[in-house]
């Protein structure tokens, strides 16, 4: 018959009596066809409905673990609770697990007690280094599927990535620049919070390789392993700026904005033009303050929804959908600032 509804669930959706519908569906004569015409619309409305009712009831557990500076882990955990109304009938349930820094160990050691706790997904931003990997395909083999968040682990059997093109955004961010300095000389500091974070390695080579083509004149100084933080930020970006006495502008890929700024300052020395990534706390008040020429900003409500699809896809809860498409870039500046995200 080309549905999977009992005859007594159809007729209930339509208003008609049980011996009609089967006259219907088995073609038997004695109805008129305006009749026909509300059984079919009746089992196209339970087709339509149907993910509904495969979720209701239906909680999900879901870790969120991660590496990132607690701006940005703030920024993530605000999303991720304003997104849940919409996830509604379903129920998310969240559990936290937040690090700035470490080793790589103590990382795999949280995604191994997930995986003997027991969990309905994983969402996952984490170094891209061969340990992590191997975390993530245990945590699959167990049975928990596991969406990457933001930056990638594309060797993983991770079922999923969800975030912004980073080439694209990098790509974005030397055309900003190239175009704001213009043929004023001086060179580039780039700011990598870590080399071992894919998104941040193609931000980078997406930037490099617009700077190259639009700026060849132009060095790049380049910084990294600061993890974002702005105690260590400061002594590398002070350190790169008595080095180089060229720099004049920043592109931030990782972080630690404050702590750029105040080495600039301290050094006496001006930055004509600041690019980073991410409306998080710090940056959005430094945006207000026109201390930050642009934010190159990707919709975390967006990603954390996506991810969580994933997830409920991976259980049968959700049908099976098309790959996931990579969030938009804005251009954020003073001037067209979104609202903040609110939870609830």
């Amino acid at each position: 018959m080309g549905h999977p509804f009992p005859i007594r669930e159809i007729a209930r959706q339509a208003g008609l009596s049980e011996a009609t519908v089967d006259r219907v569906l088995n073609g038997r004569g004695g109805v008129r066809e305006s009749t026909a015409r509300e059984v079919h619309r009746a089992i196209a409305d339970l087709d339509r409905q149907r993910t509904q009712v495969r979720l209701v009831g239906r909680t999900f557990m879901v870790d969120i673990v991660m590496q990132s500076p607690e701006r940005f882990s703030t920024a993530v955990r605000a999303a991720l609770e304003a997104e849940l109304p919409s996830l509604h009938p379903a129920v998310v349930r969240s559990r936290f697990h937040f690090r700035e820094t470490g080793p790589a160990g103590e990382l795999v050691a949280v995604l191994d007690r997930i995986g003997r706790r027991g969990s309905q997904g994983v969402l996952l931003k984490a170094p891209d280094v061969p340990e992590v990997t191997a975390a993530v395909g245990r945590l699959v083999a167990a049975g928990v599927p596991v969406v990457t968040l933001v930056t990638d682990l594309p060797a993983s059997a991770r079922i999923g990535h969800v975030g912004s093109d980073n080439r694209a955004a990098g790509a974005t961010a030397a055309y900003l620049m190239g175009q704001w300095l213009g043929d004023r000389p001086g060179n580039v500091l780039t700011s990598l919070s870590s080399g071992s974070f894919r998104n941040e390695e193609e931000r980078e080579m997406g930037f490099r390789s617009v700077m190259r083509a639009r700026c060849p004149g132009r060095a790049l100084v380049e910084i990294a392993e600061g993890q974002g933080l702005d105690a260590t930020q400061y002594d590398l970006v002070r350190a790169a700026l008595e080095r180089d006495p060229g720099i004049r502008a920043v592109y931030s890929i990782g972080g630690g904005n404050i702590a750029t700024l105040r080495a600039f300052e301290d050094a006496g020395r001006e930055c004509a033009v600041f690019v980073a990534h991410d409306l998080d706390h710090d940056n959005t008040r430094l945006l207000r303050e026109h201390r930050l020429s642009a934010v190159l900003h990707h919709d975390l409500r967006h990603d954390l929804r996506e991810a969580c699809h994933l997830v409920m896809r991976a259980h049968g809860a959700l049908p099976p959908a098309g790959p996931t498409l990579p969030s938009a870039v804005q251009v954020v500046t003073p001037y067209n600032m979104p609202p903040p995200t609110v939870a609830g």
